[in-house]
């Protein structure tokens, strides 16, 4: 197998060219490019030639490459999306008109022959309680739609797709006959063939597709259109003989014909060099062998699709060229600039500039994606060009490398891919630059020159920090849990955006990915920490400042802190439909003071001390035994009297104490540990049932709970609870394990694994952390949900709950944490 002199300890998938066995842990996705929540693109298949590359919430986000060895072109990234010619398009594409009821109908419905839809309300699609969306508001359990479809000409000949996105169950007909009933929410549109039944059905003229959406919780949304599926000519594919995955980068390798082909990524999102992190550009690197010794002229073609800069297939844009020092590049964005105007979760930015940047002699082009692949298959180089216009899926930039006649010497050329979002979120009111953008003479042209200025000591930097993280999580943890680490890695980063606030203060902004879109959410600020906490502390106080803000500028009053923000990209106040007032205050107390821990000064507490005491004051109050509301584990209900929520108000207060006494308030400081200390014995009193802790404090038979909140009284030093608590949990967890994992309590077999690895955090002895963390790798390596790394998880099968691409899972690395701060 090629492997590079910069690629270090790693995560590798399938056989290497000498026939080595793998090895074991299979991604669920592969990271390939990731900055933000929107500039971010996945492999979600083993063979990154199987399929499109895609956006983390699954929508097609263009990469595709090819390699022309001896004039051959093989494939190697990626595959063209399929096209289509639109029968009856969706809304997405096409705003259209149908008509709707919220009230149950008569008998057949669904028939063309149904004379009550005479009756029906007429809006447009979609149906949604978005109010973001265009469309038909809807917010009731049930809709019913009943579009009319007119085909004048021939009948089609190709294969039929539905084209569906629905929350939640669906179920969609073609003049009377079944096409699909499906079960739950799709972040996205899909694809579903028509079957033979449903396709002989449709006639010129008047025909009628009819739907039936439930909305039993959450979100709603219904759109449908009908589409002809047109013939595509594929590339024959490299084979690829290995994949690996490091913190930093994602490597595969491939043979194509004589030659071996190495195609690296690098996203450096190396956390001591905050510029680094913050500027919003990858490098793609290719390096070219030929085993037998022989010349073999060589050149890559990599075509980046519209659909990088917008966030439909069909929103209109327009490329540009352009230079920076000894780089030229080419930006596509789309005609629009709707500039943070859409805010929600299954969205992708739609302003701004997608960059390719070629440094030296590479050649750069635009073109329609299947027909630069065409041309460069037959000739090695790009057509002429000139800056192009259309819908996004039939627009791409494309860069050319020239390898050579590549033979036993290696041969290597790279790319950069870079992101210009120019304004990054919405602050009650008011548009923020990204911190990389902070300053005003900065742009695009000079962070493209200062990232190939850096390109080979970053390479080597991002390795060598590579290789640390896996010695150090190995160290401590053992092999799988430093696999878990890599995997975690950039995920936990790129869920987040780097904003400079106004006051030139560093905001470190989160996406609630694929959980409601909220920016800024408390609760999972909270599992996200430890990444930040251990590699920079000033990205762990950069996602607890704007929740001071909020409620030191009077904009929230309540005596406990918001949930959110918003919805990512506004933050202009908390969108989420209730309160977690004991969840979210303890939150913001313990976080303080990791931080000011990891600090080694109390500077940052003493700056926020009023607000401090006041979130006190309301667990002091409420907080030891919760009213009936919502945790961080919102998707399990709400619970009263839930004493893993009861924890974190007593891990809170002992915090408050601990910042008090680093402030030279003795007094305080007394007053609230031994007030922490006081509740936990009551806690322990009230709690213990049998050889374990309840789930409530009403002790429901046989009901218990991981729980995780312990962590802080060790990582803290707060010596709150008495050591045997965490260690009788422990033995009974360790009884309580399915083979994914143990369970988040004792309602549901689901879990999350990231309040597993603070768990096992909770193990004295090594033994005991791997036999937790050992069932989490287990899920990761099975699981048939292939997309970036759920933290929802079902114990029995491995298949996803929900929840994908979080910032959560640096929780991951809080045994790494516990490390750093015991030293």
């Amino acid at each position: 197998m090629l492997l590079n002199k910069f690629l270090g300890p790693l995560l590798l998938v399938g056989l290497s060219a000498a026939g080595a066995s793998a090895q074991a842990l299979r991604p669920p996705a592969y990271p390939l490019i990731t900055h933000t929540p929107y500039f971010s693109v996945w492999a979600f298949q083993d063979e990154l030639a199987g399929g499109p590359t895609r956006h983390w919430t699954g929508e097609p986000q263009g990469l595709e490459g090819v390699v022309r060895v001896d004039g051959r072109a093989y494939q190697f990234l990626g595959q063209g999306v399929p096209l289509f010619r639109a029968l009856a398009p969706t809304a997405q594409e096409t705003p259209y008109p149908a008509r709707y009821t919220f009230s149950k109908p008569a008998a057949g419905w669904e028939k063309t022959t149904f004379a009550g839809a005479q009756s029906w309300k007429t809006g447009p699609a979609p149906f949604t309680d978005d109010a973001t969306r265009p469309g038909t508001p809807w917010k009731t359990r049930d809709v019913w739609v009943r579009r009319a479809v007119t085909l004048a000409g021939p009948l089609p000949t190709g294969p039929l797709t539905l084209r569906l996105s629905h929350d939640d169950d669906a179920e969609v007909y073609l003049n009377g006959v079944l096409v699909v009933q499906k079960a739950g929410a799709t972040g996205r549109y899909e694809d579903v063939p028509v079957p033979e039944a449903a396709r002989r059905a449709l006639h010129q003229g008047p025909n009628v597709l009819a739907m039936h959406c439930v909305n039993p919780q959450g979100g709603a949304h219904l759109d449908a259109g009908l589409y002809v599926a047109l013939p595509q000519k594929a590339l024959p594919t490299a084979r690829q003989t290995a994949v690996a995955v490091t913190a930093t980068q994602t490597t595969y390798t491939f043979a194509a014909g004589p030659v071996q082909l190495t195609v690296s990524f690098l996203s450096p999102l190396l956390l001591d060099e905050l510029e680094t992190v913050a500027r919003p550009v990858s490098y793609l690197t290719c390096t070219a062998t030929a085993p037998d010794g022989k010349p073999h002229p060589t050149q890559v073609l990599l075509t980046e699709a519209g659909t990088l800069a917008s966030n439909t297939p069909f929103q209109a844009v327009a490329t540009r060229p352009g230079a920076a020092g000894a780089l030229r590049w080419q930006a596509v964005g789309t005609a629009a600039q709707p500039v943070l105007a859409t805010a929600g979760d299954g969205v992708r930015i739609d302003w701004g500039y997608a960059y390719l940047a070629v440094p030296g002699a590479g050649a750069l082009g635009t073109g329609d994606p299947q027909a630069l692949k065409t041309a460069f298959a037959a000739t090695g180089t790009l057509p002429a060009s000139a800056p192009l216009k259309g819908p996004a899926q039939r627009v791409a930039q494309a860069a050319v490398l020239d390898l050579g006649a590549v033979a036993a010497a290696p041969a290597a050329g790279h790319l950069l891919l870079g992101y210009d979002e120019q304004q990054a979120v919405q602050y009650f009111g008011q548009n923020l630059r990204p911190w990389w953008r902070r300053g005003p003479a900065m742009t695009m042209d000079k962070a493209l020159a200062a990232a190939e200025a850096d390109y080979p000591r970053l390479r080597q930097k991002a390795t060598a920090f590579d290789q640390k993280l896996v010695a150090d999580a190995q160290a401590v943890g053992g092999k799988k849990y430093a696999d878990l680490c890599q995997l975690a890695y950039r995920q936990a980063i790129a869920a987040h955006s780097i904003v400079a606030g106004p006051k030139g203060e560093l905001l470190f902004f989160s996406k609630e990915n694929f959980s409601g879109g909220f920016i800024g959410t408390v609760d999972v600020t909270y599992p996200s920490e430890p990444l930040f906490l251990l590699y920079n502390n000033e990205l762990a106080k950069g996602m607890l400042r704007f929740i001071f803000e909020y409620s030191e500028s009077g904009r929230w009053k309540k005596d406990f802190p918001a949930h959110d923000l918003g919805t990512y990209p506004q933050a202009n106040g908390q969108k989420y439909g209730e309160d977690m007032p004991v969840e979210e205050a303890g939150n913001m107390l313990i976080l303080t003071a990791a931080a000011v821990k990891v600090d080694g000064k109390p500077d940052f507490a003493r700056e926020h001390w009023p607000t401090l005491t006041k979130w006190v004051g309301f667990l002091k109050r409420d907080g030891f035994d919760p009213a009936n509301q919502l945790s961080t584990d919102d998707f399990a209900g709400h619970l009263a009297r839930n004493t893993n929520l009861s924890v974190k108000a007593i891990m809170g207060i002992a915090c408050y104490g601990q910042m008090a006494r680093q402030l030279g308030d003795l007094a305080t400081a007394n007053e609230y540990q031994t007030l922490a200390r006081d509740l936990a014995k009551k806690w322990m009193q009230m709690d213990q049932d049998g050889d374990h802790y309840a789930l409530t404090f009403d002790k429901p038979a046989g009901s218990w709970s991981q729980k995780y909140n312990l962590v802080w009284d060790k990582l803290l030093g707060l010596n709150v609870f008495p050591p045997e608590v965490a260690q009788q949990e422990l033995a009974f967890y360790l009884k309580h394990q399915q083979k994914y994992g143990l369970p988040l309590d004792s309602r549901k077999t689901y879990t999350k694994s990231d309040w597993i690895l603070w768990t096992a955090t909770l193990a004295t002895n090594p033994a005991d952390f791997e036999a937790l963390v050992g069932p989490v790798w287990q899920f990761a390596n099975d699981t048939p949900s292939r997309v970036p790394l759920t933290d929802w998880h079902e114990t029995t099968t491995a298949k996803q709950q929900g929840f994908q691409a979080r910032s959560v899972v640096g929780g991951y690395f809080m045994k790494l944490l516990a490390q750093k701060l015991a030293q």
